[in-house]
C-alpha cells in the first residue's frame, strides 16, 4: 500500500493535477488535530503566481466565510485602482470675520472630509496655521463640520464588550486622533510621571502615581485604572519602576466628545484663548477656505491600514469611496461602489459581502478563491508594489512581527483576526524561486488555537522544492 500512494503521487505531480486531492499538508493536518480544531473549520488556497495556475492545494476555497481584517485587501485594492496611489485628503479651514490686533472677530470653521490620520501632532499643526493667520485669540466659536459622512451612531463596545480598545473607534467625517488618548508612564525621582497626549479640555487627570517596588507583570491591570467618568481619570494602584517608560492608547469614554475637547485643549495649550465653544455645525456656503491641511498620499494611509490593521483607518477609506464618487460618505453608498468594482473587475458572478471595509464585522463574507482571485490580479496590476509593500512581512514588522521559526522574512501576508476568525492571505516565496498566493482562513469558535496551523501552511508554502 505505500508504494501505491508514493506512485500515485509520482502520477499526480507528473501529470500536474492539484494536490488538494491529497487533503491538507501533513504537518497542518497535527496542528489542527493537537488544537481540536476540525479540518471543516479551515478554507484555503494554495496557487503559485500567474495565469492558467492550477492549485497547489485548494480546500472549501468556495465555500464563503468571515474574513476578518483579511477584508482590507479589497477595501486597499479597490481604493487604490478607484482613487488613485497619490490621492489626499484635504481638511479647509475657513475664517468669518476681521482679524484685528491677533483677535478674530467671528467664528473659526474647521471641515472634516474623512482623513484618516488626523492626529494629535497634524491637530497641532492645523491650528500652528490658524496662528499663522495673525489668530491668537477667537472672539466666537470653533465650529466643526462633520457632514461629508453620514454614518449610524453606535456604542463603542457594541461589538464585542470593549469600549476602551481603539480598534472599536467609529469612523467620522473629522476624525481626530482616532478619538482616542495616549497616556505615558515615566518613573523619575521616586514618582511615575503621567502625560495625556492630546490634552483634552476640562479632563482631569493625575500627574503623577503611586511607585512600585519589584518586577514588571501586568502593568495596565497593576494600575487599577478606572475611565469611566470621561472628565477624570483615575489609578488606584502604582506602577513598577523596572516597567521603565510605557505608553498606553485608550480609547476616550465620551467619543462624541473627543473632537471639541482636543481642539479646545490643544489650542489653549498653544497659548491661544477662545471667549465661545467649540460647537458643531455648517460652514456657510459663502466662505472660502482660508486653508487647506493635506493628508499623506493613499499609499501611506494604504501601509498603516494593513501593516498595524487598523480598523478605523480603513472604515474612513471605505467611506471615503462614496464621498468621492457621491458627494457624501456612506456604508451603503460605498457598499454599491464595491460592489460595481467587485463585477468590473471580477466578472458578476458570486459577490462577496461588503459591510464595512475593516472586517471588524460579523456579516462580511468572501471566500478563499475569491480572495485567491483579487490577490492574482494585484499581482498583474500596475499597483502591485504598492498593495504588496503595505502587507505585514512575516517575523519583520506589522502584526506579523513577533512571528517567529522558519517562515521569518518569506511572505508578505494581511493577517485577520476575530473572537471567532484567523486568517492570513498574501504572498509567499518559496524556497525554489516559485512566488505563491496563499489564503487560509479558520472560522471557529477557537479560531485562535489554529494559528499553529497556519504558521505550518506558510513553512509548508515556502518548502516548494522538497518532497
Amino acid at each position: 500500500m505505500r508504494l501505491l500512494r508514493s506512485l500515485f503521487k509520482c502520477v499526480v505531480a507528473l501529470a500536474g493535477l492539484p494536490l488538494a486531492a491529497q487533503g491538507l499538508p501533513a504537518p497542518v493536518e497535527a496542528a489542527l488535530t493537537g488544537a481540536r480544531i476540525p479540518r471543516e473549520a479551515l478554507a484555503v488556497v494554495v496557487t503559485e503566481l500567474g495565469a492558467g495556475r492550477r492549485p497547489r492545494l485548494s480546500h472549501r476555497a468556495s465555500v464563503p466565510v468571515n474574513p476578518a481584517s483579511v477584508a482590507k485587501l479589497a477595501t486597499s485594492l479597490a481604493a487604490l485602482e478607484l482613487l488613485g496611489p497619490a490621492f489626499i485628503w484635504t481638511t479647509p479651514v475657513y475664517v468669518e470675520g476681521e482679524v484685528r490686533d491677533g483677535t478674530l472677530h467671528g467664528n473659526l470653521y474647521i471641515k472634516g472630509q474623512g482623513d484618516p490620520k488626523l492626529v494629535a501632532e497634524r491637530i497641532w499643526l492645523l491650528l500652528r496655521r490658524v496662528q499663522g493667520l495673525g489668530i491668537h485669540s477667537i472672539r466666537g466659536d470653533i465650529v466643526l463640520d462633520r457632514g461629508s459622512f453620514v454614518v449610524p451612531t453606535t456604542q463603542p463596545g457594541a461589538f464585542d464588550g470593549e469600549p476602551l480598545r481603539p480598534y472599536n473607534a467609529a469612523p467620522d467625517a473629522l476624525l481626530l486622533n482616532f478619538k482616542s488618548l495616549s497616556l505615558t508612564f515615566t518613573p523619575l525621582a521616586g514618582q511615575v510621571q503621567v502625560h495625556m497626549e492630546p490634552t483634552l479640555a476640562g479632563v482631569q487627570w493625575p500627574a503623577a502615581v503611586a511607585q512600585a517596588a519589584g518586577e514588571c507583570r501586568d502593568w495596565r491591570a497593576d494600575l487599577k485604572a478606572d475611565f469611566s467618568d470621561p472628565l477624570r481619570v483615575r489609578f488606584a494602584g502604582a506602577y513598577a519602576a523596572a516597567c521603565g517608560e510605557r505608553s498606553w492608547p485608550v480609547a476616550y469614554a465620551d467619543p462624541g466628545g473627543f473632537a471639541a475637547r482636543a481642539l479646545a485643549g490643544t489650542w489653549q495649550q498653544m497659548g491661544g484663548s477662545l471667549s465661545g465653544q467649540v460647537r458643531e455645525g455648517s460652514v456657510p456656503a459663502r466662505l472660502a477656505p482660508a486653508f487647506e491641511m493635506q493628508s499623506a498620499p493613499l499609499t501611506e494611509i494604504v501601509r498603516d491600514i494593513n501593516k498595524y490593521s487598523n480598523n478605523v483607518m480603513a472604515q474612513q477609506l471605505f467611506l471615503t469611496l462614496s464621498l468621492q464618487r457621491k458627494g457624501v460618505g456612506s456604508l451603503e453608498g460605498s457598499r454599491e461602489l464595491m460592489r460595481q468594482w467587485w463585477s468590473d473587475r471580477f466578472g458578476s458572478g458570486e459577490m462577496p459581502t461588503f459591510d464595512n471595509g475593516s472586517g471588524l464585522s460579523r456579516h462580511e463574507r468572501i471566500t478563499a478563491q475569491q480572495l485567491a482571485g483579487l490577490l492574482q490580479a494585484a499581482w498583474a496590476s500596475p499597483l502591485m508594489p504598492e498593495l504588496m509593500s503595505s502587507l505585514p512581512v512575516t517575523g519583520v514588522d506589522g502584526t506579523l512581527r513577533r512571528l517567529r521559526g522558519k517562515a521569518v522574512g518569506i511572505a508578505h501576508l494581511k493577517t485577520g483576526s476575530l473572537r471567532d476568525v484567523s486568517a492570513v492571505a498574501g504572498y509567499v516565496l518559496g524556497n525554489s524561486g516559485r512566488r505563491y498566493v496563499l489564503v487560509a482562513i479558520a472560522n471557529h469558535p477557537q479560531a485562535a488555537a489554529a494559528r499553529p496551523a497556519i504558521e505550518a501552511l506558510i513553512e509548508w508554502v515556502a518548502r516548494d522544492n522538497q518532497p
